[in-house]
């Protein structure tokens, strides 16, 4: 049995908010995530949802300002939300940089030295975090979705076209779709990765839906007030590459929106919707 700490557990529109800790063999050392199990999961395994969160933001981001326990819990949901990336590595300004390093591990595995050794968050939101949720709690693993924000909706789109198998349902909320051609990505991927530009590539969505489709249609929402739209995010070429490789792609532009999580609040309950959907075919 894998030991799991309980940080908190509270009670939540008839189900349970918990927040843990444990230690992780993929990032050596402590990762946190959160948890909520809906009503329904106290009387046999419910679906799973992962919710990858952006830049900056931990585990406790979604659970507190995207307002999805509500209709969970009306769709016997479990949701999963981990940190961004593992903390206190011991790494020399580790936290400096908003961009990079703590807060911004962009779910790769790094290659390069000393984040190789800690920063392998696709690994663990793909592998290791499914199989400790498995062990320790009443989910359905065989139903599977997974979505995100930002750097998350990156992530989301990223481990869903890698790993079609596992994932029945995936969205996003303004997604970095393109990491090798704006900035936050050539900026992280040399320090993670090194210099070889065609090994970014195996954490861009826009070169892997190119090489491998999505079995159900993707959604992504975007605010077009969006400050990082033009420059960081560019859905358009996401749209583009979907239509080349006949990938169905829900995208949708709403005009005055921005990316903070008002602009998630006002859309999560579609998205919910998409994976209940797809999780109960």
């Amino acid at each position: 049995m894998a030991k799991l700490e309980i940080i908190s557990e509270q009670r939540c529109f008839g189900g349970v908010q918990g927040f843990y800790r444990h230690a992780s063999e993929t990032n050596h050392g402590a990762m946190k995530f959160a948890v909520y199990q809906p009503p329904q999961a106290a009387h046999g395994k419910v679906p799973v949802l992962y919710y990858l969160a952006g830049l900056t933001c931990t585990e406790e981001t979604a659970t507190i300002k995207a307002g999805a326990q509500r209709l969970a819990a009306e769709l016997g949901l479990m949701l999963v939300m981990p940190d961004t990336s593992p903390r206190n590595t011991g790494i020399p300004d580790e936290a400096a940089d908003w961009e990079f390093g703590a807060g911004a591990g962009f779910y790769l595995d790094a290659t390069q030295a000393p984040y190789s050794r800690f920063f392998n968050m696709y690994s663990y939101v793909a592998q290791e975090l499914p199989a400790l949720i498995a062990e320790c709690f009443p989910a359905d693993t065989a139903r599977c979705g997974i979505t995100g924000h930002s750097m998350g909706g990156h992530g989301a789109l990223t481990i869903a076209l890698k790993n079609p198998d596992r994932y029945r349902s995936v969205s996003a909320f303004a997604p970095i779709v393109a990491p090798t051609q704006v900035h936050w990505g050539q900026k992280a991927f040399p320090k993670y990765l090194g210099n070889d530009v065609e090994s970014w590539k195996d954490y861009d969505a826009c070169e892997l839906v190119r090489r491998r489709t999505f079995p159900g249609t993707i959604l992504i929402d975007q605010g077009q007030a969006d400050k990082f739209l033009a420059d960081e995010l560019r859905p358009w070429l996401f749209d583009a590459a979907c239509r080349e490789a006949n990938q169905p792609l829900t995208l949708r532009l709403h005009a005055g929106y921005d990316h903070s999580y008002y602009f998630i609040q006002s859309f999560i309950e579609d998205h919910l919707r998409h994976h209940a959907a797809a999780l109960r075919a």
